[in-house]
């Protein structure tokens, strides 16, 4: 091999080290929701209703408070379509049909846990929950 062509080789192998980071990077997805509500365990009940609203709910019991969030997203998808007979102008040939949208509605059910205060603990259910 050439001495130009390990400069160029060296030259590729720097910008593969430099662009790996960013294609990394690139890969990462954000923090999980049990990460991000994870943030309120110890925090006032006050800066909850101040960040996420007003709950749905509130039960208290056993000297705690219960406090409710629930989120509803309606989403689209397409079930796989099929392929049918039909008739042209050159007699019968086979189509691609493509089903029709449906819709389901994804919901997620969050409870903080409040005891004098502040949050002690949380939970969420629900297929929605991302």
């Amino acid at each position: 091999m050439t001495r130009a062509g390990s400069v160029a080789n060296s030259a590729r192998m720097r910008r593969a080290l430099l662009l790996l980071p960013l294609l990394l990077a690139a890969c990462a997805q954000g923090p999980t929701l049990q990460q991000r509500l994870s943030t309120f365990v110890g925090r006032s009940e006050g800066d909850v209703v101040a960040e996420l609203g007003v709950p749905v709910r509130i039960h208290e019991a056993e000297g705690r408070r219960f406090l409710q969030y629930e989120q509803r997203r309606t989403v689209a998808y397409s079930e796989p379509g099929f392929y049918h007979p039909r008739s042209g102008p050159w007699g019968p040939r086979w189509g691609y049909v493509p089903a029709p949208p449906s819709y389901a509605v994804l919901g997620c059910d969050i409870t903080f846990a409040v005891r004098a205060g502040r949050v002690e603990s949380f939970t969420f259910r629900g297929d929605g929950c991302w």
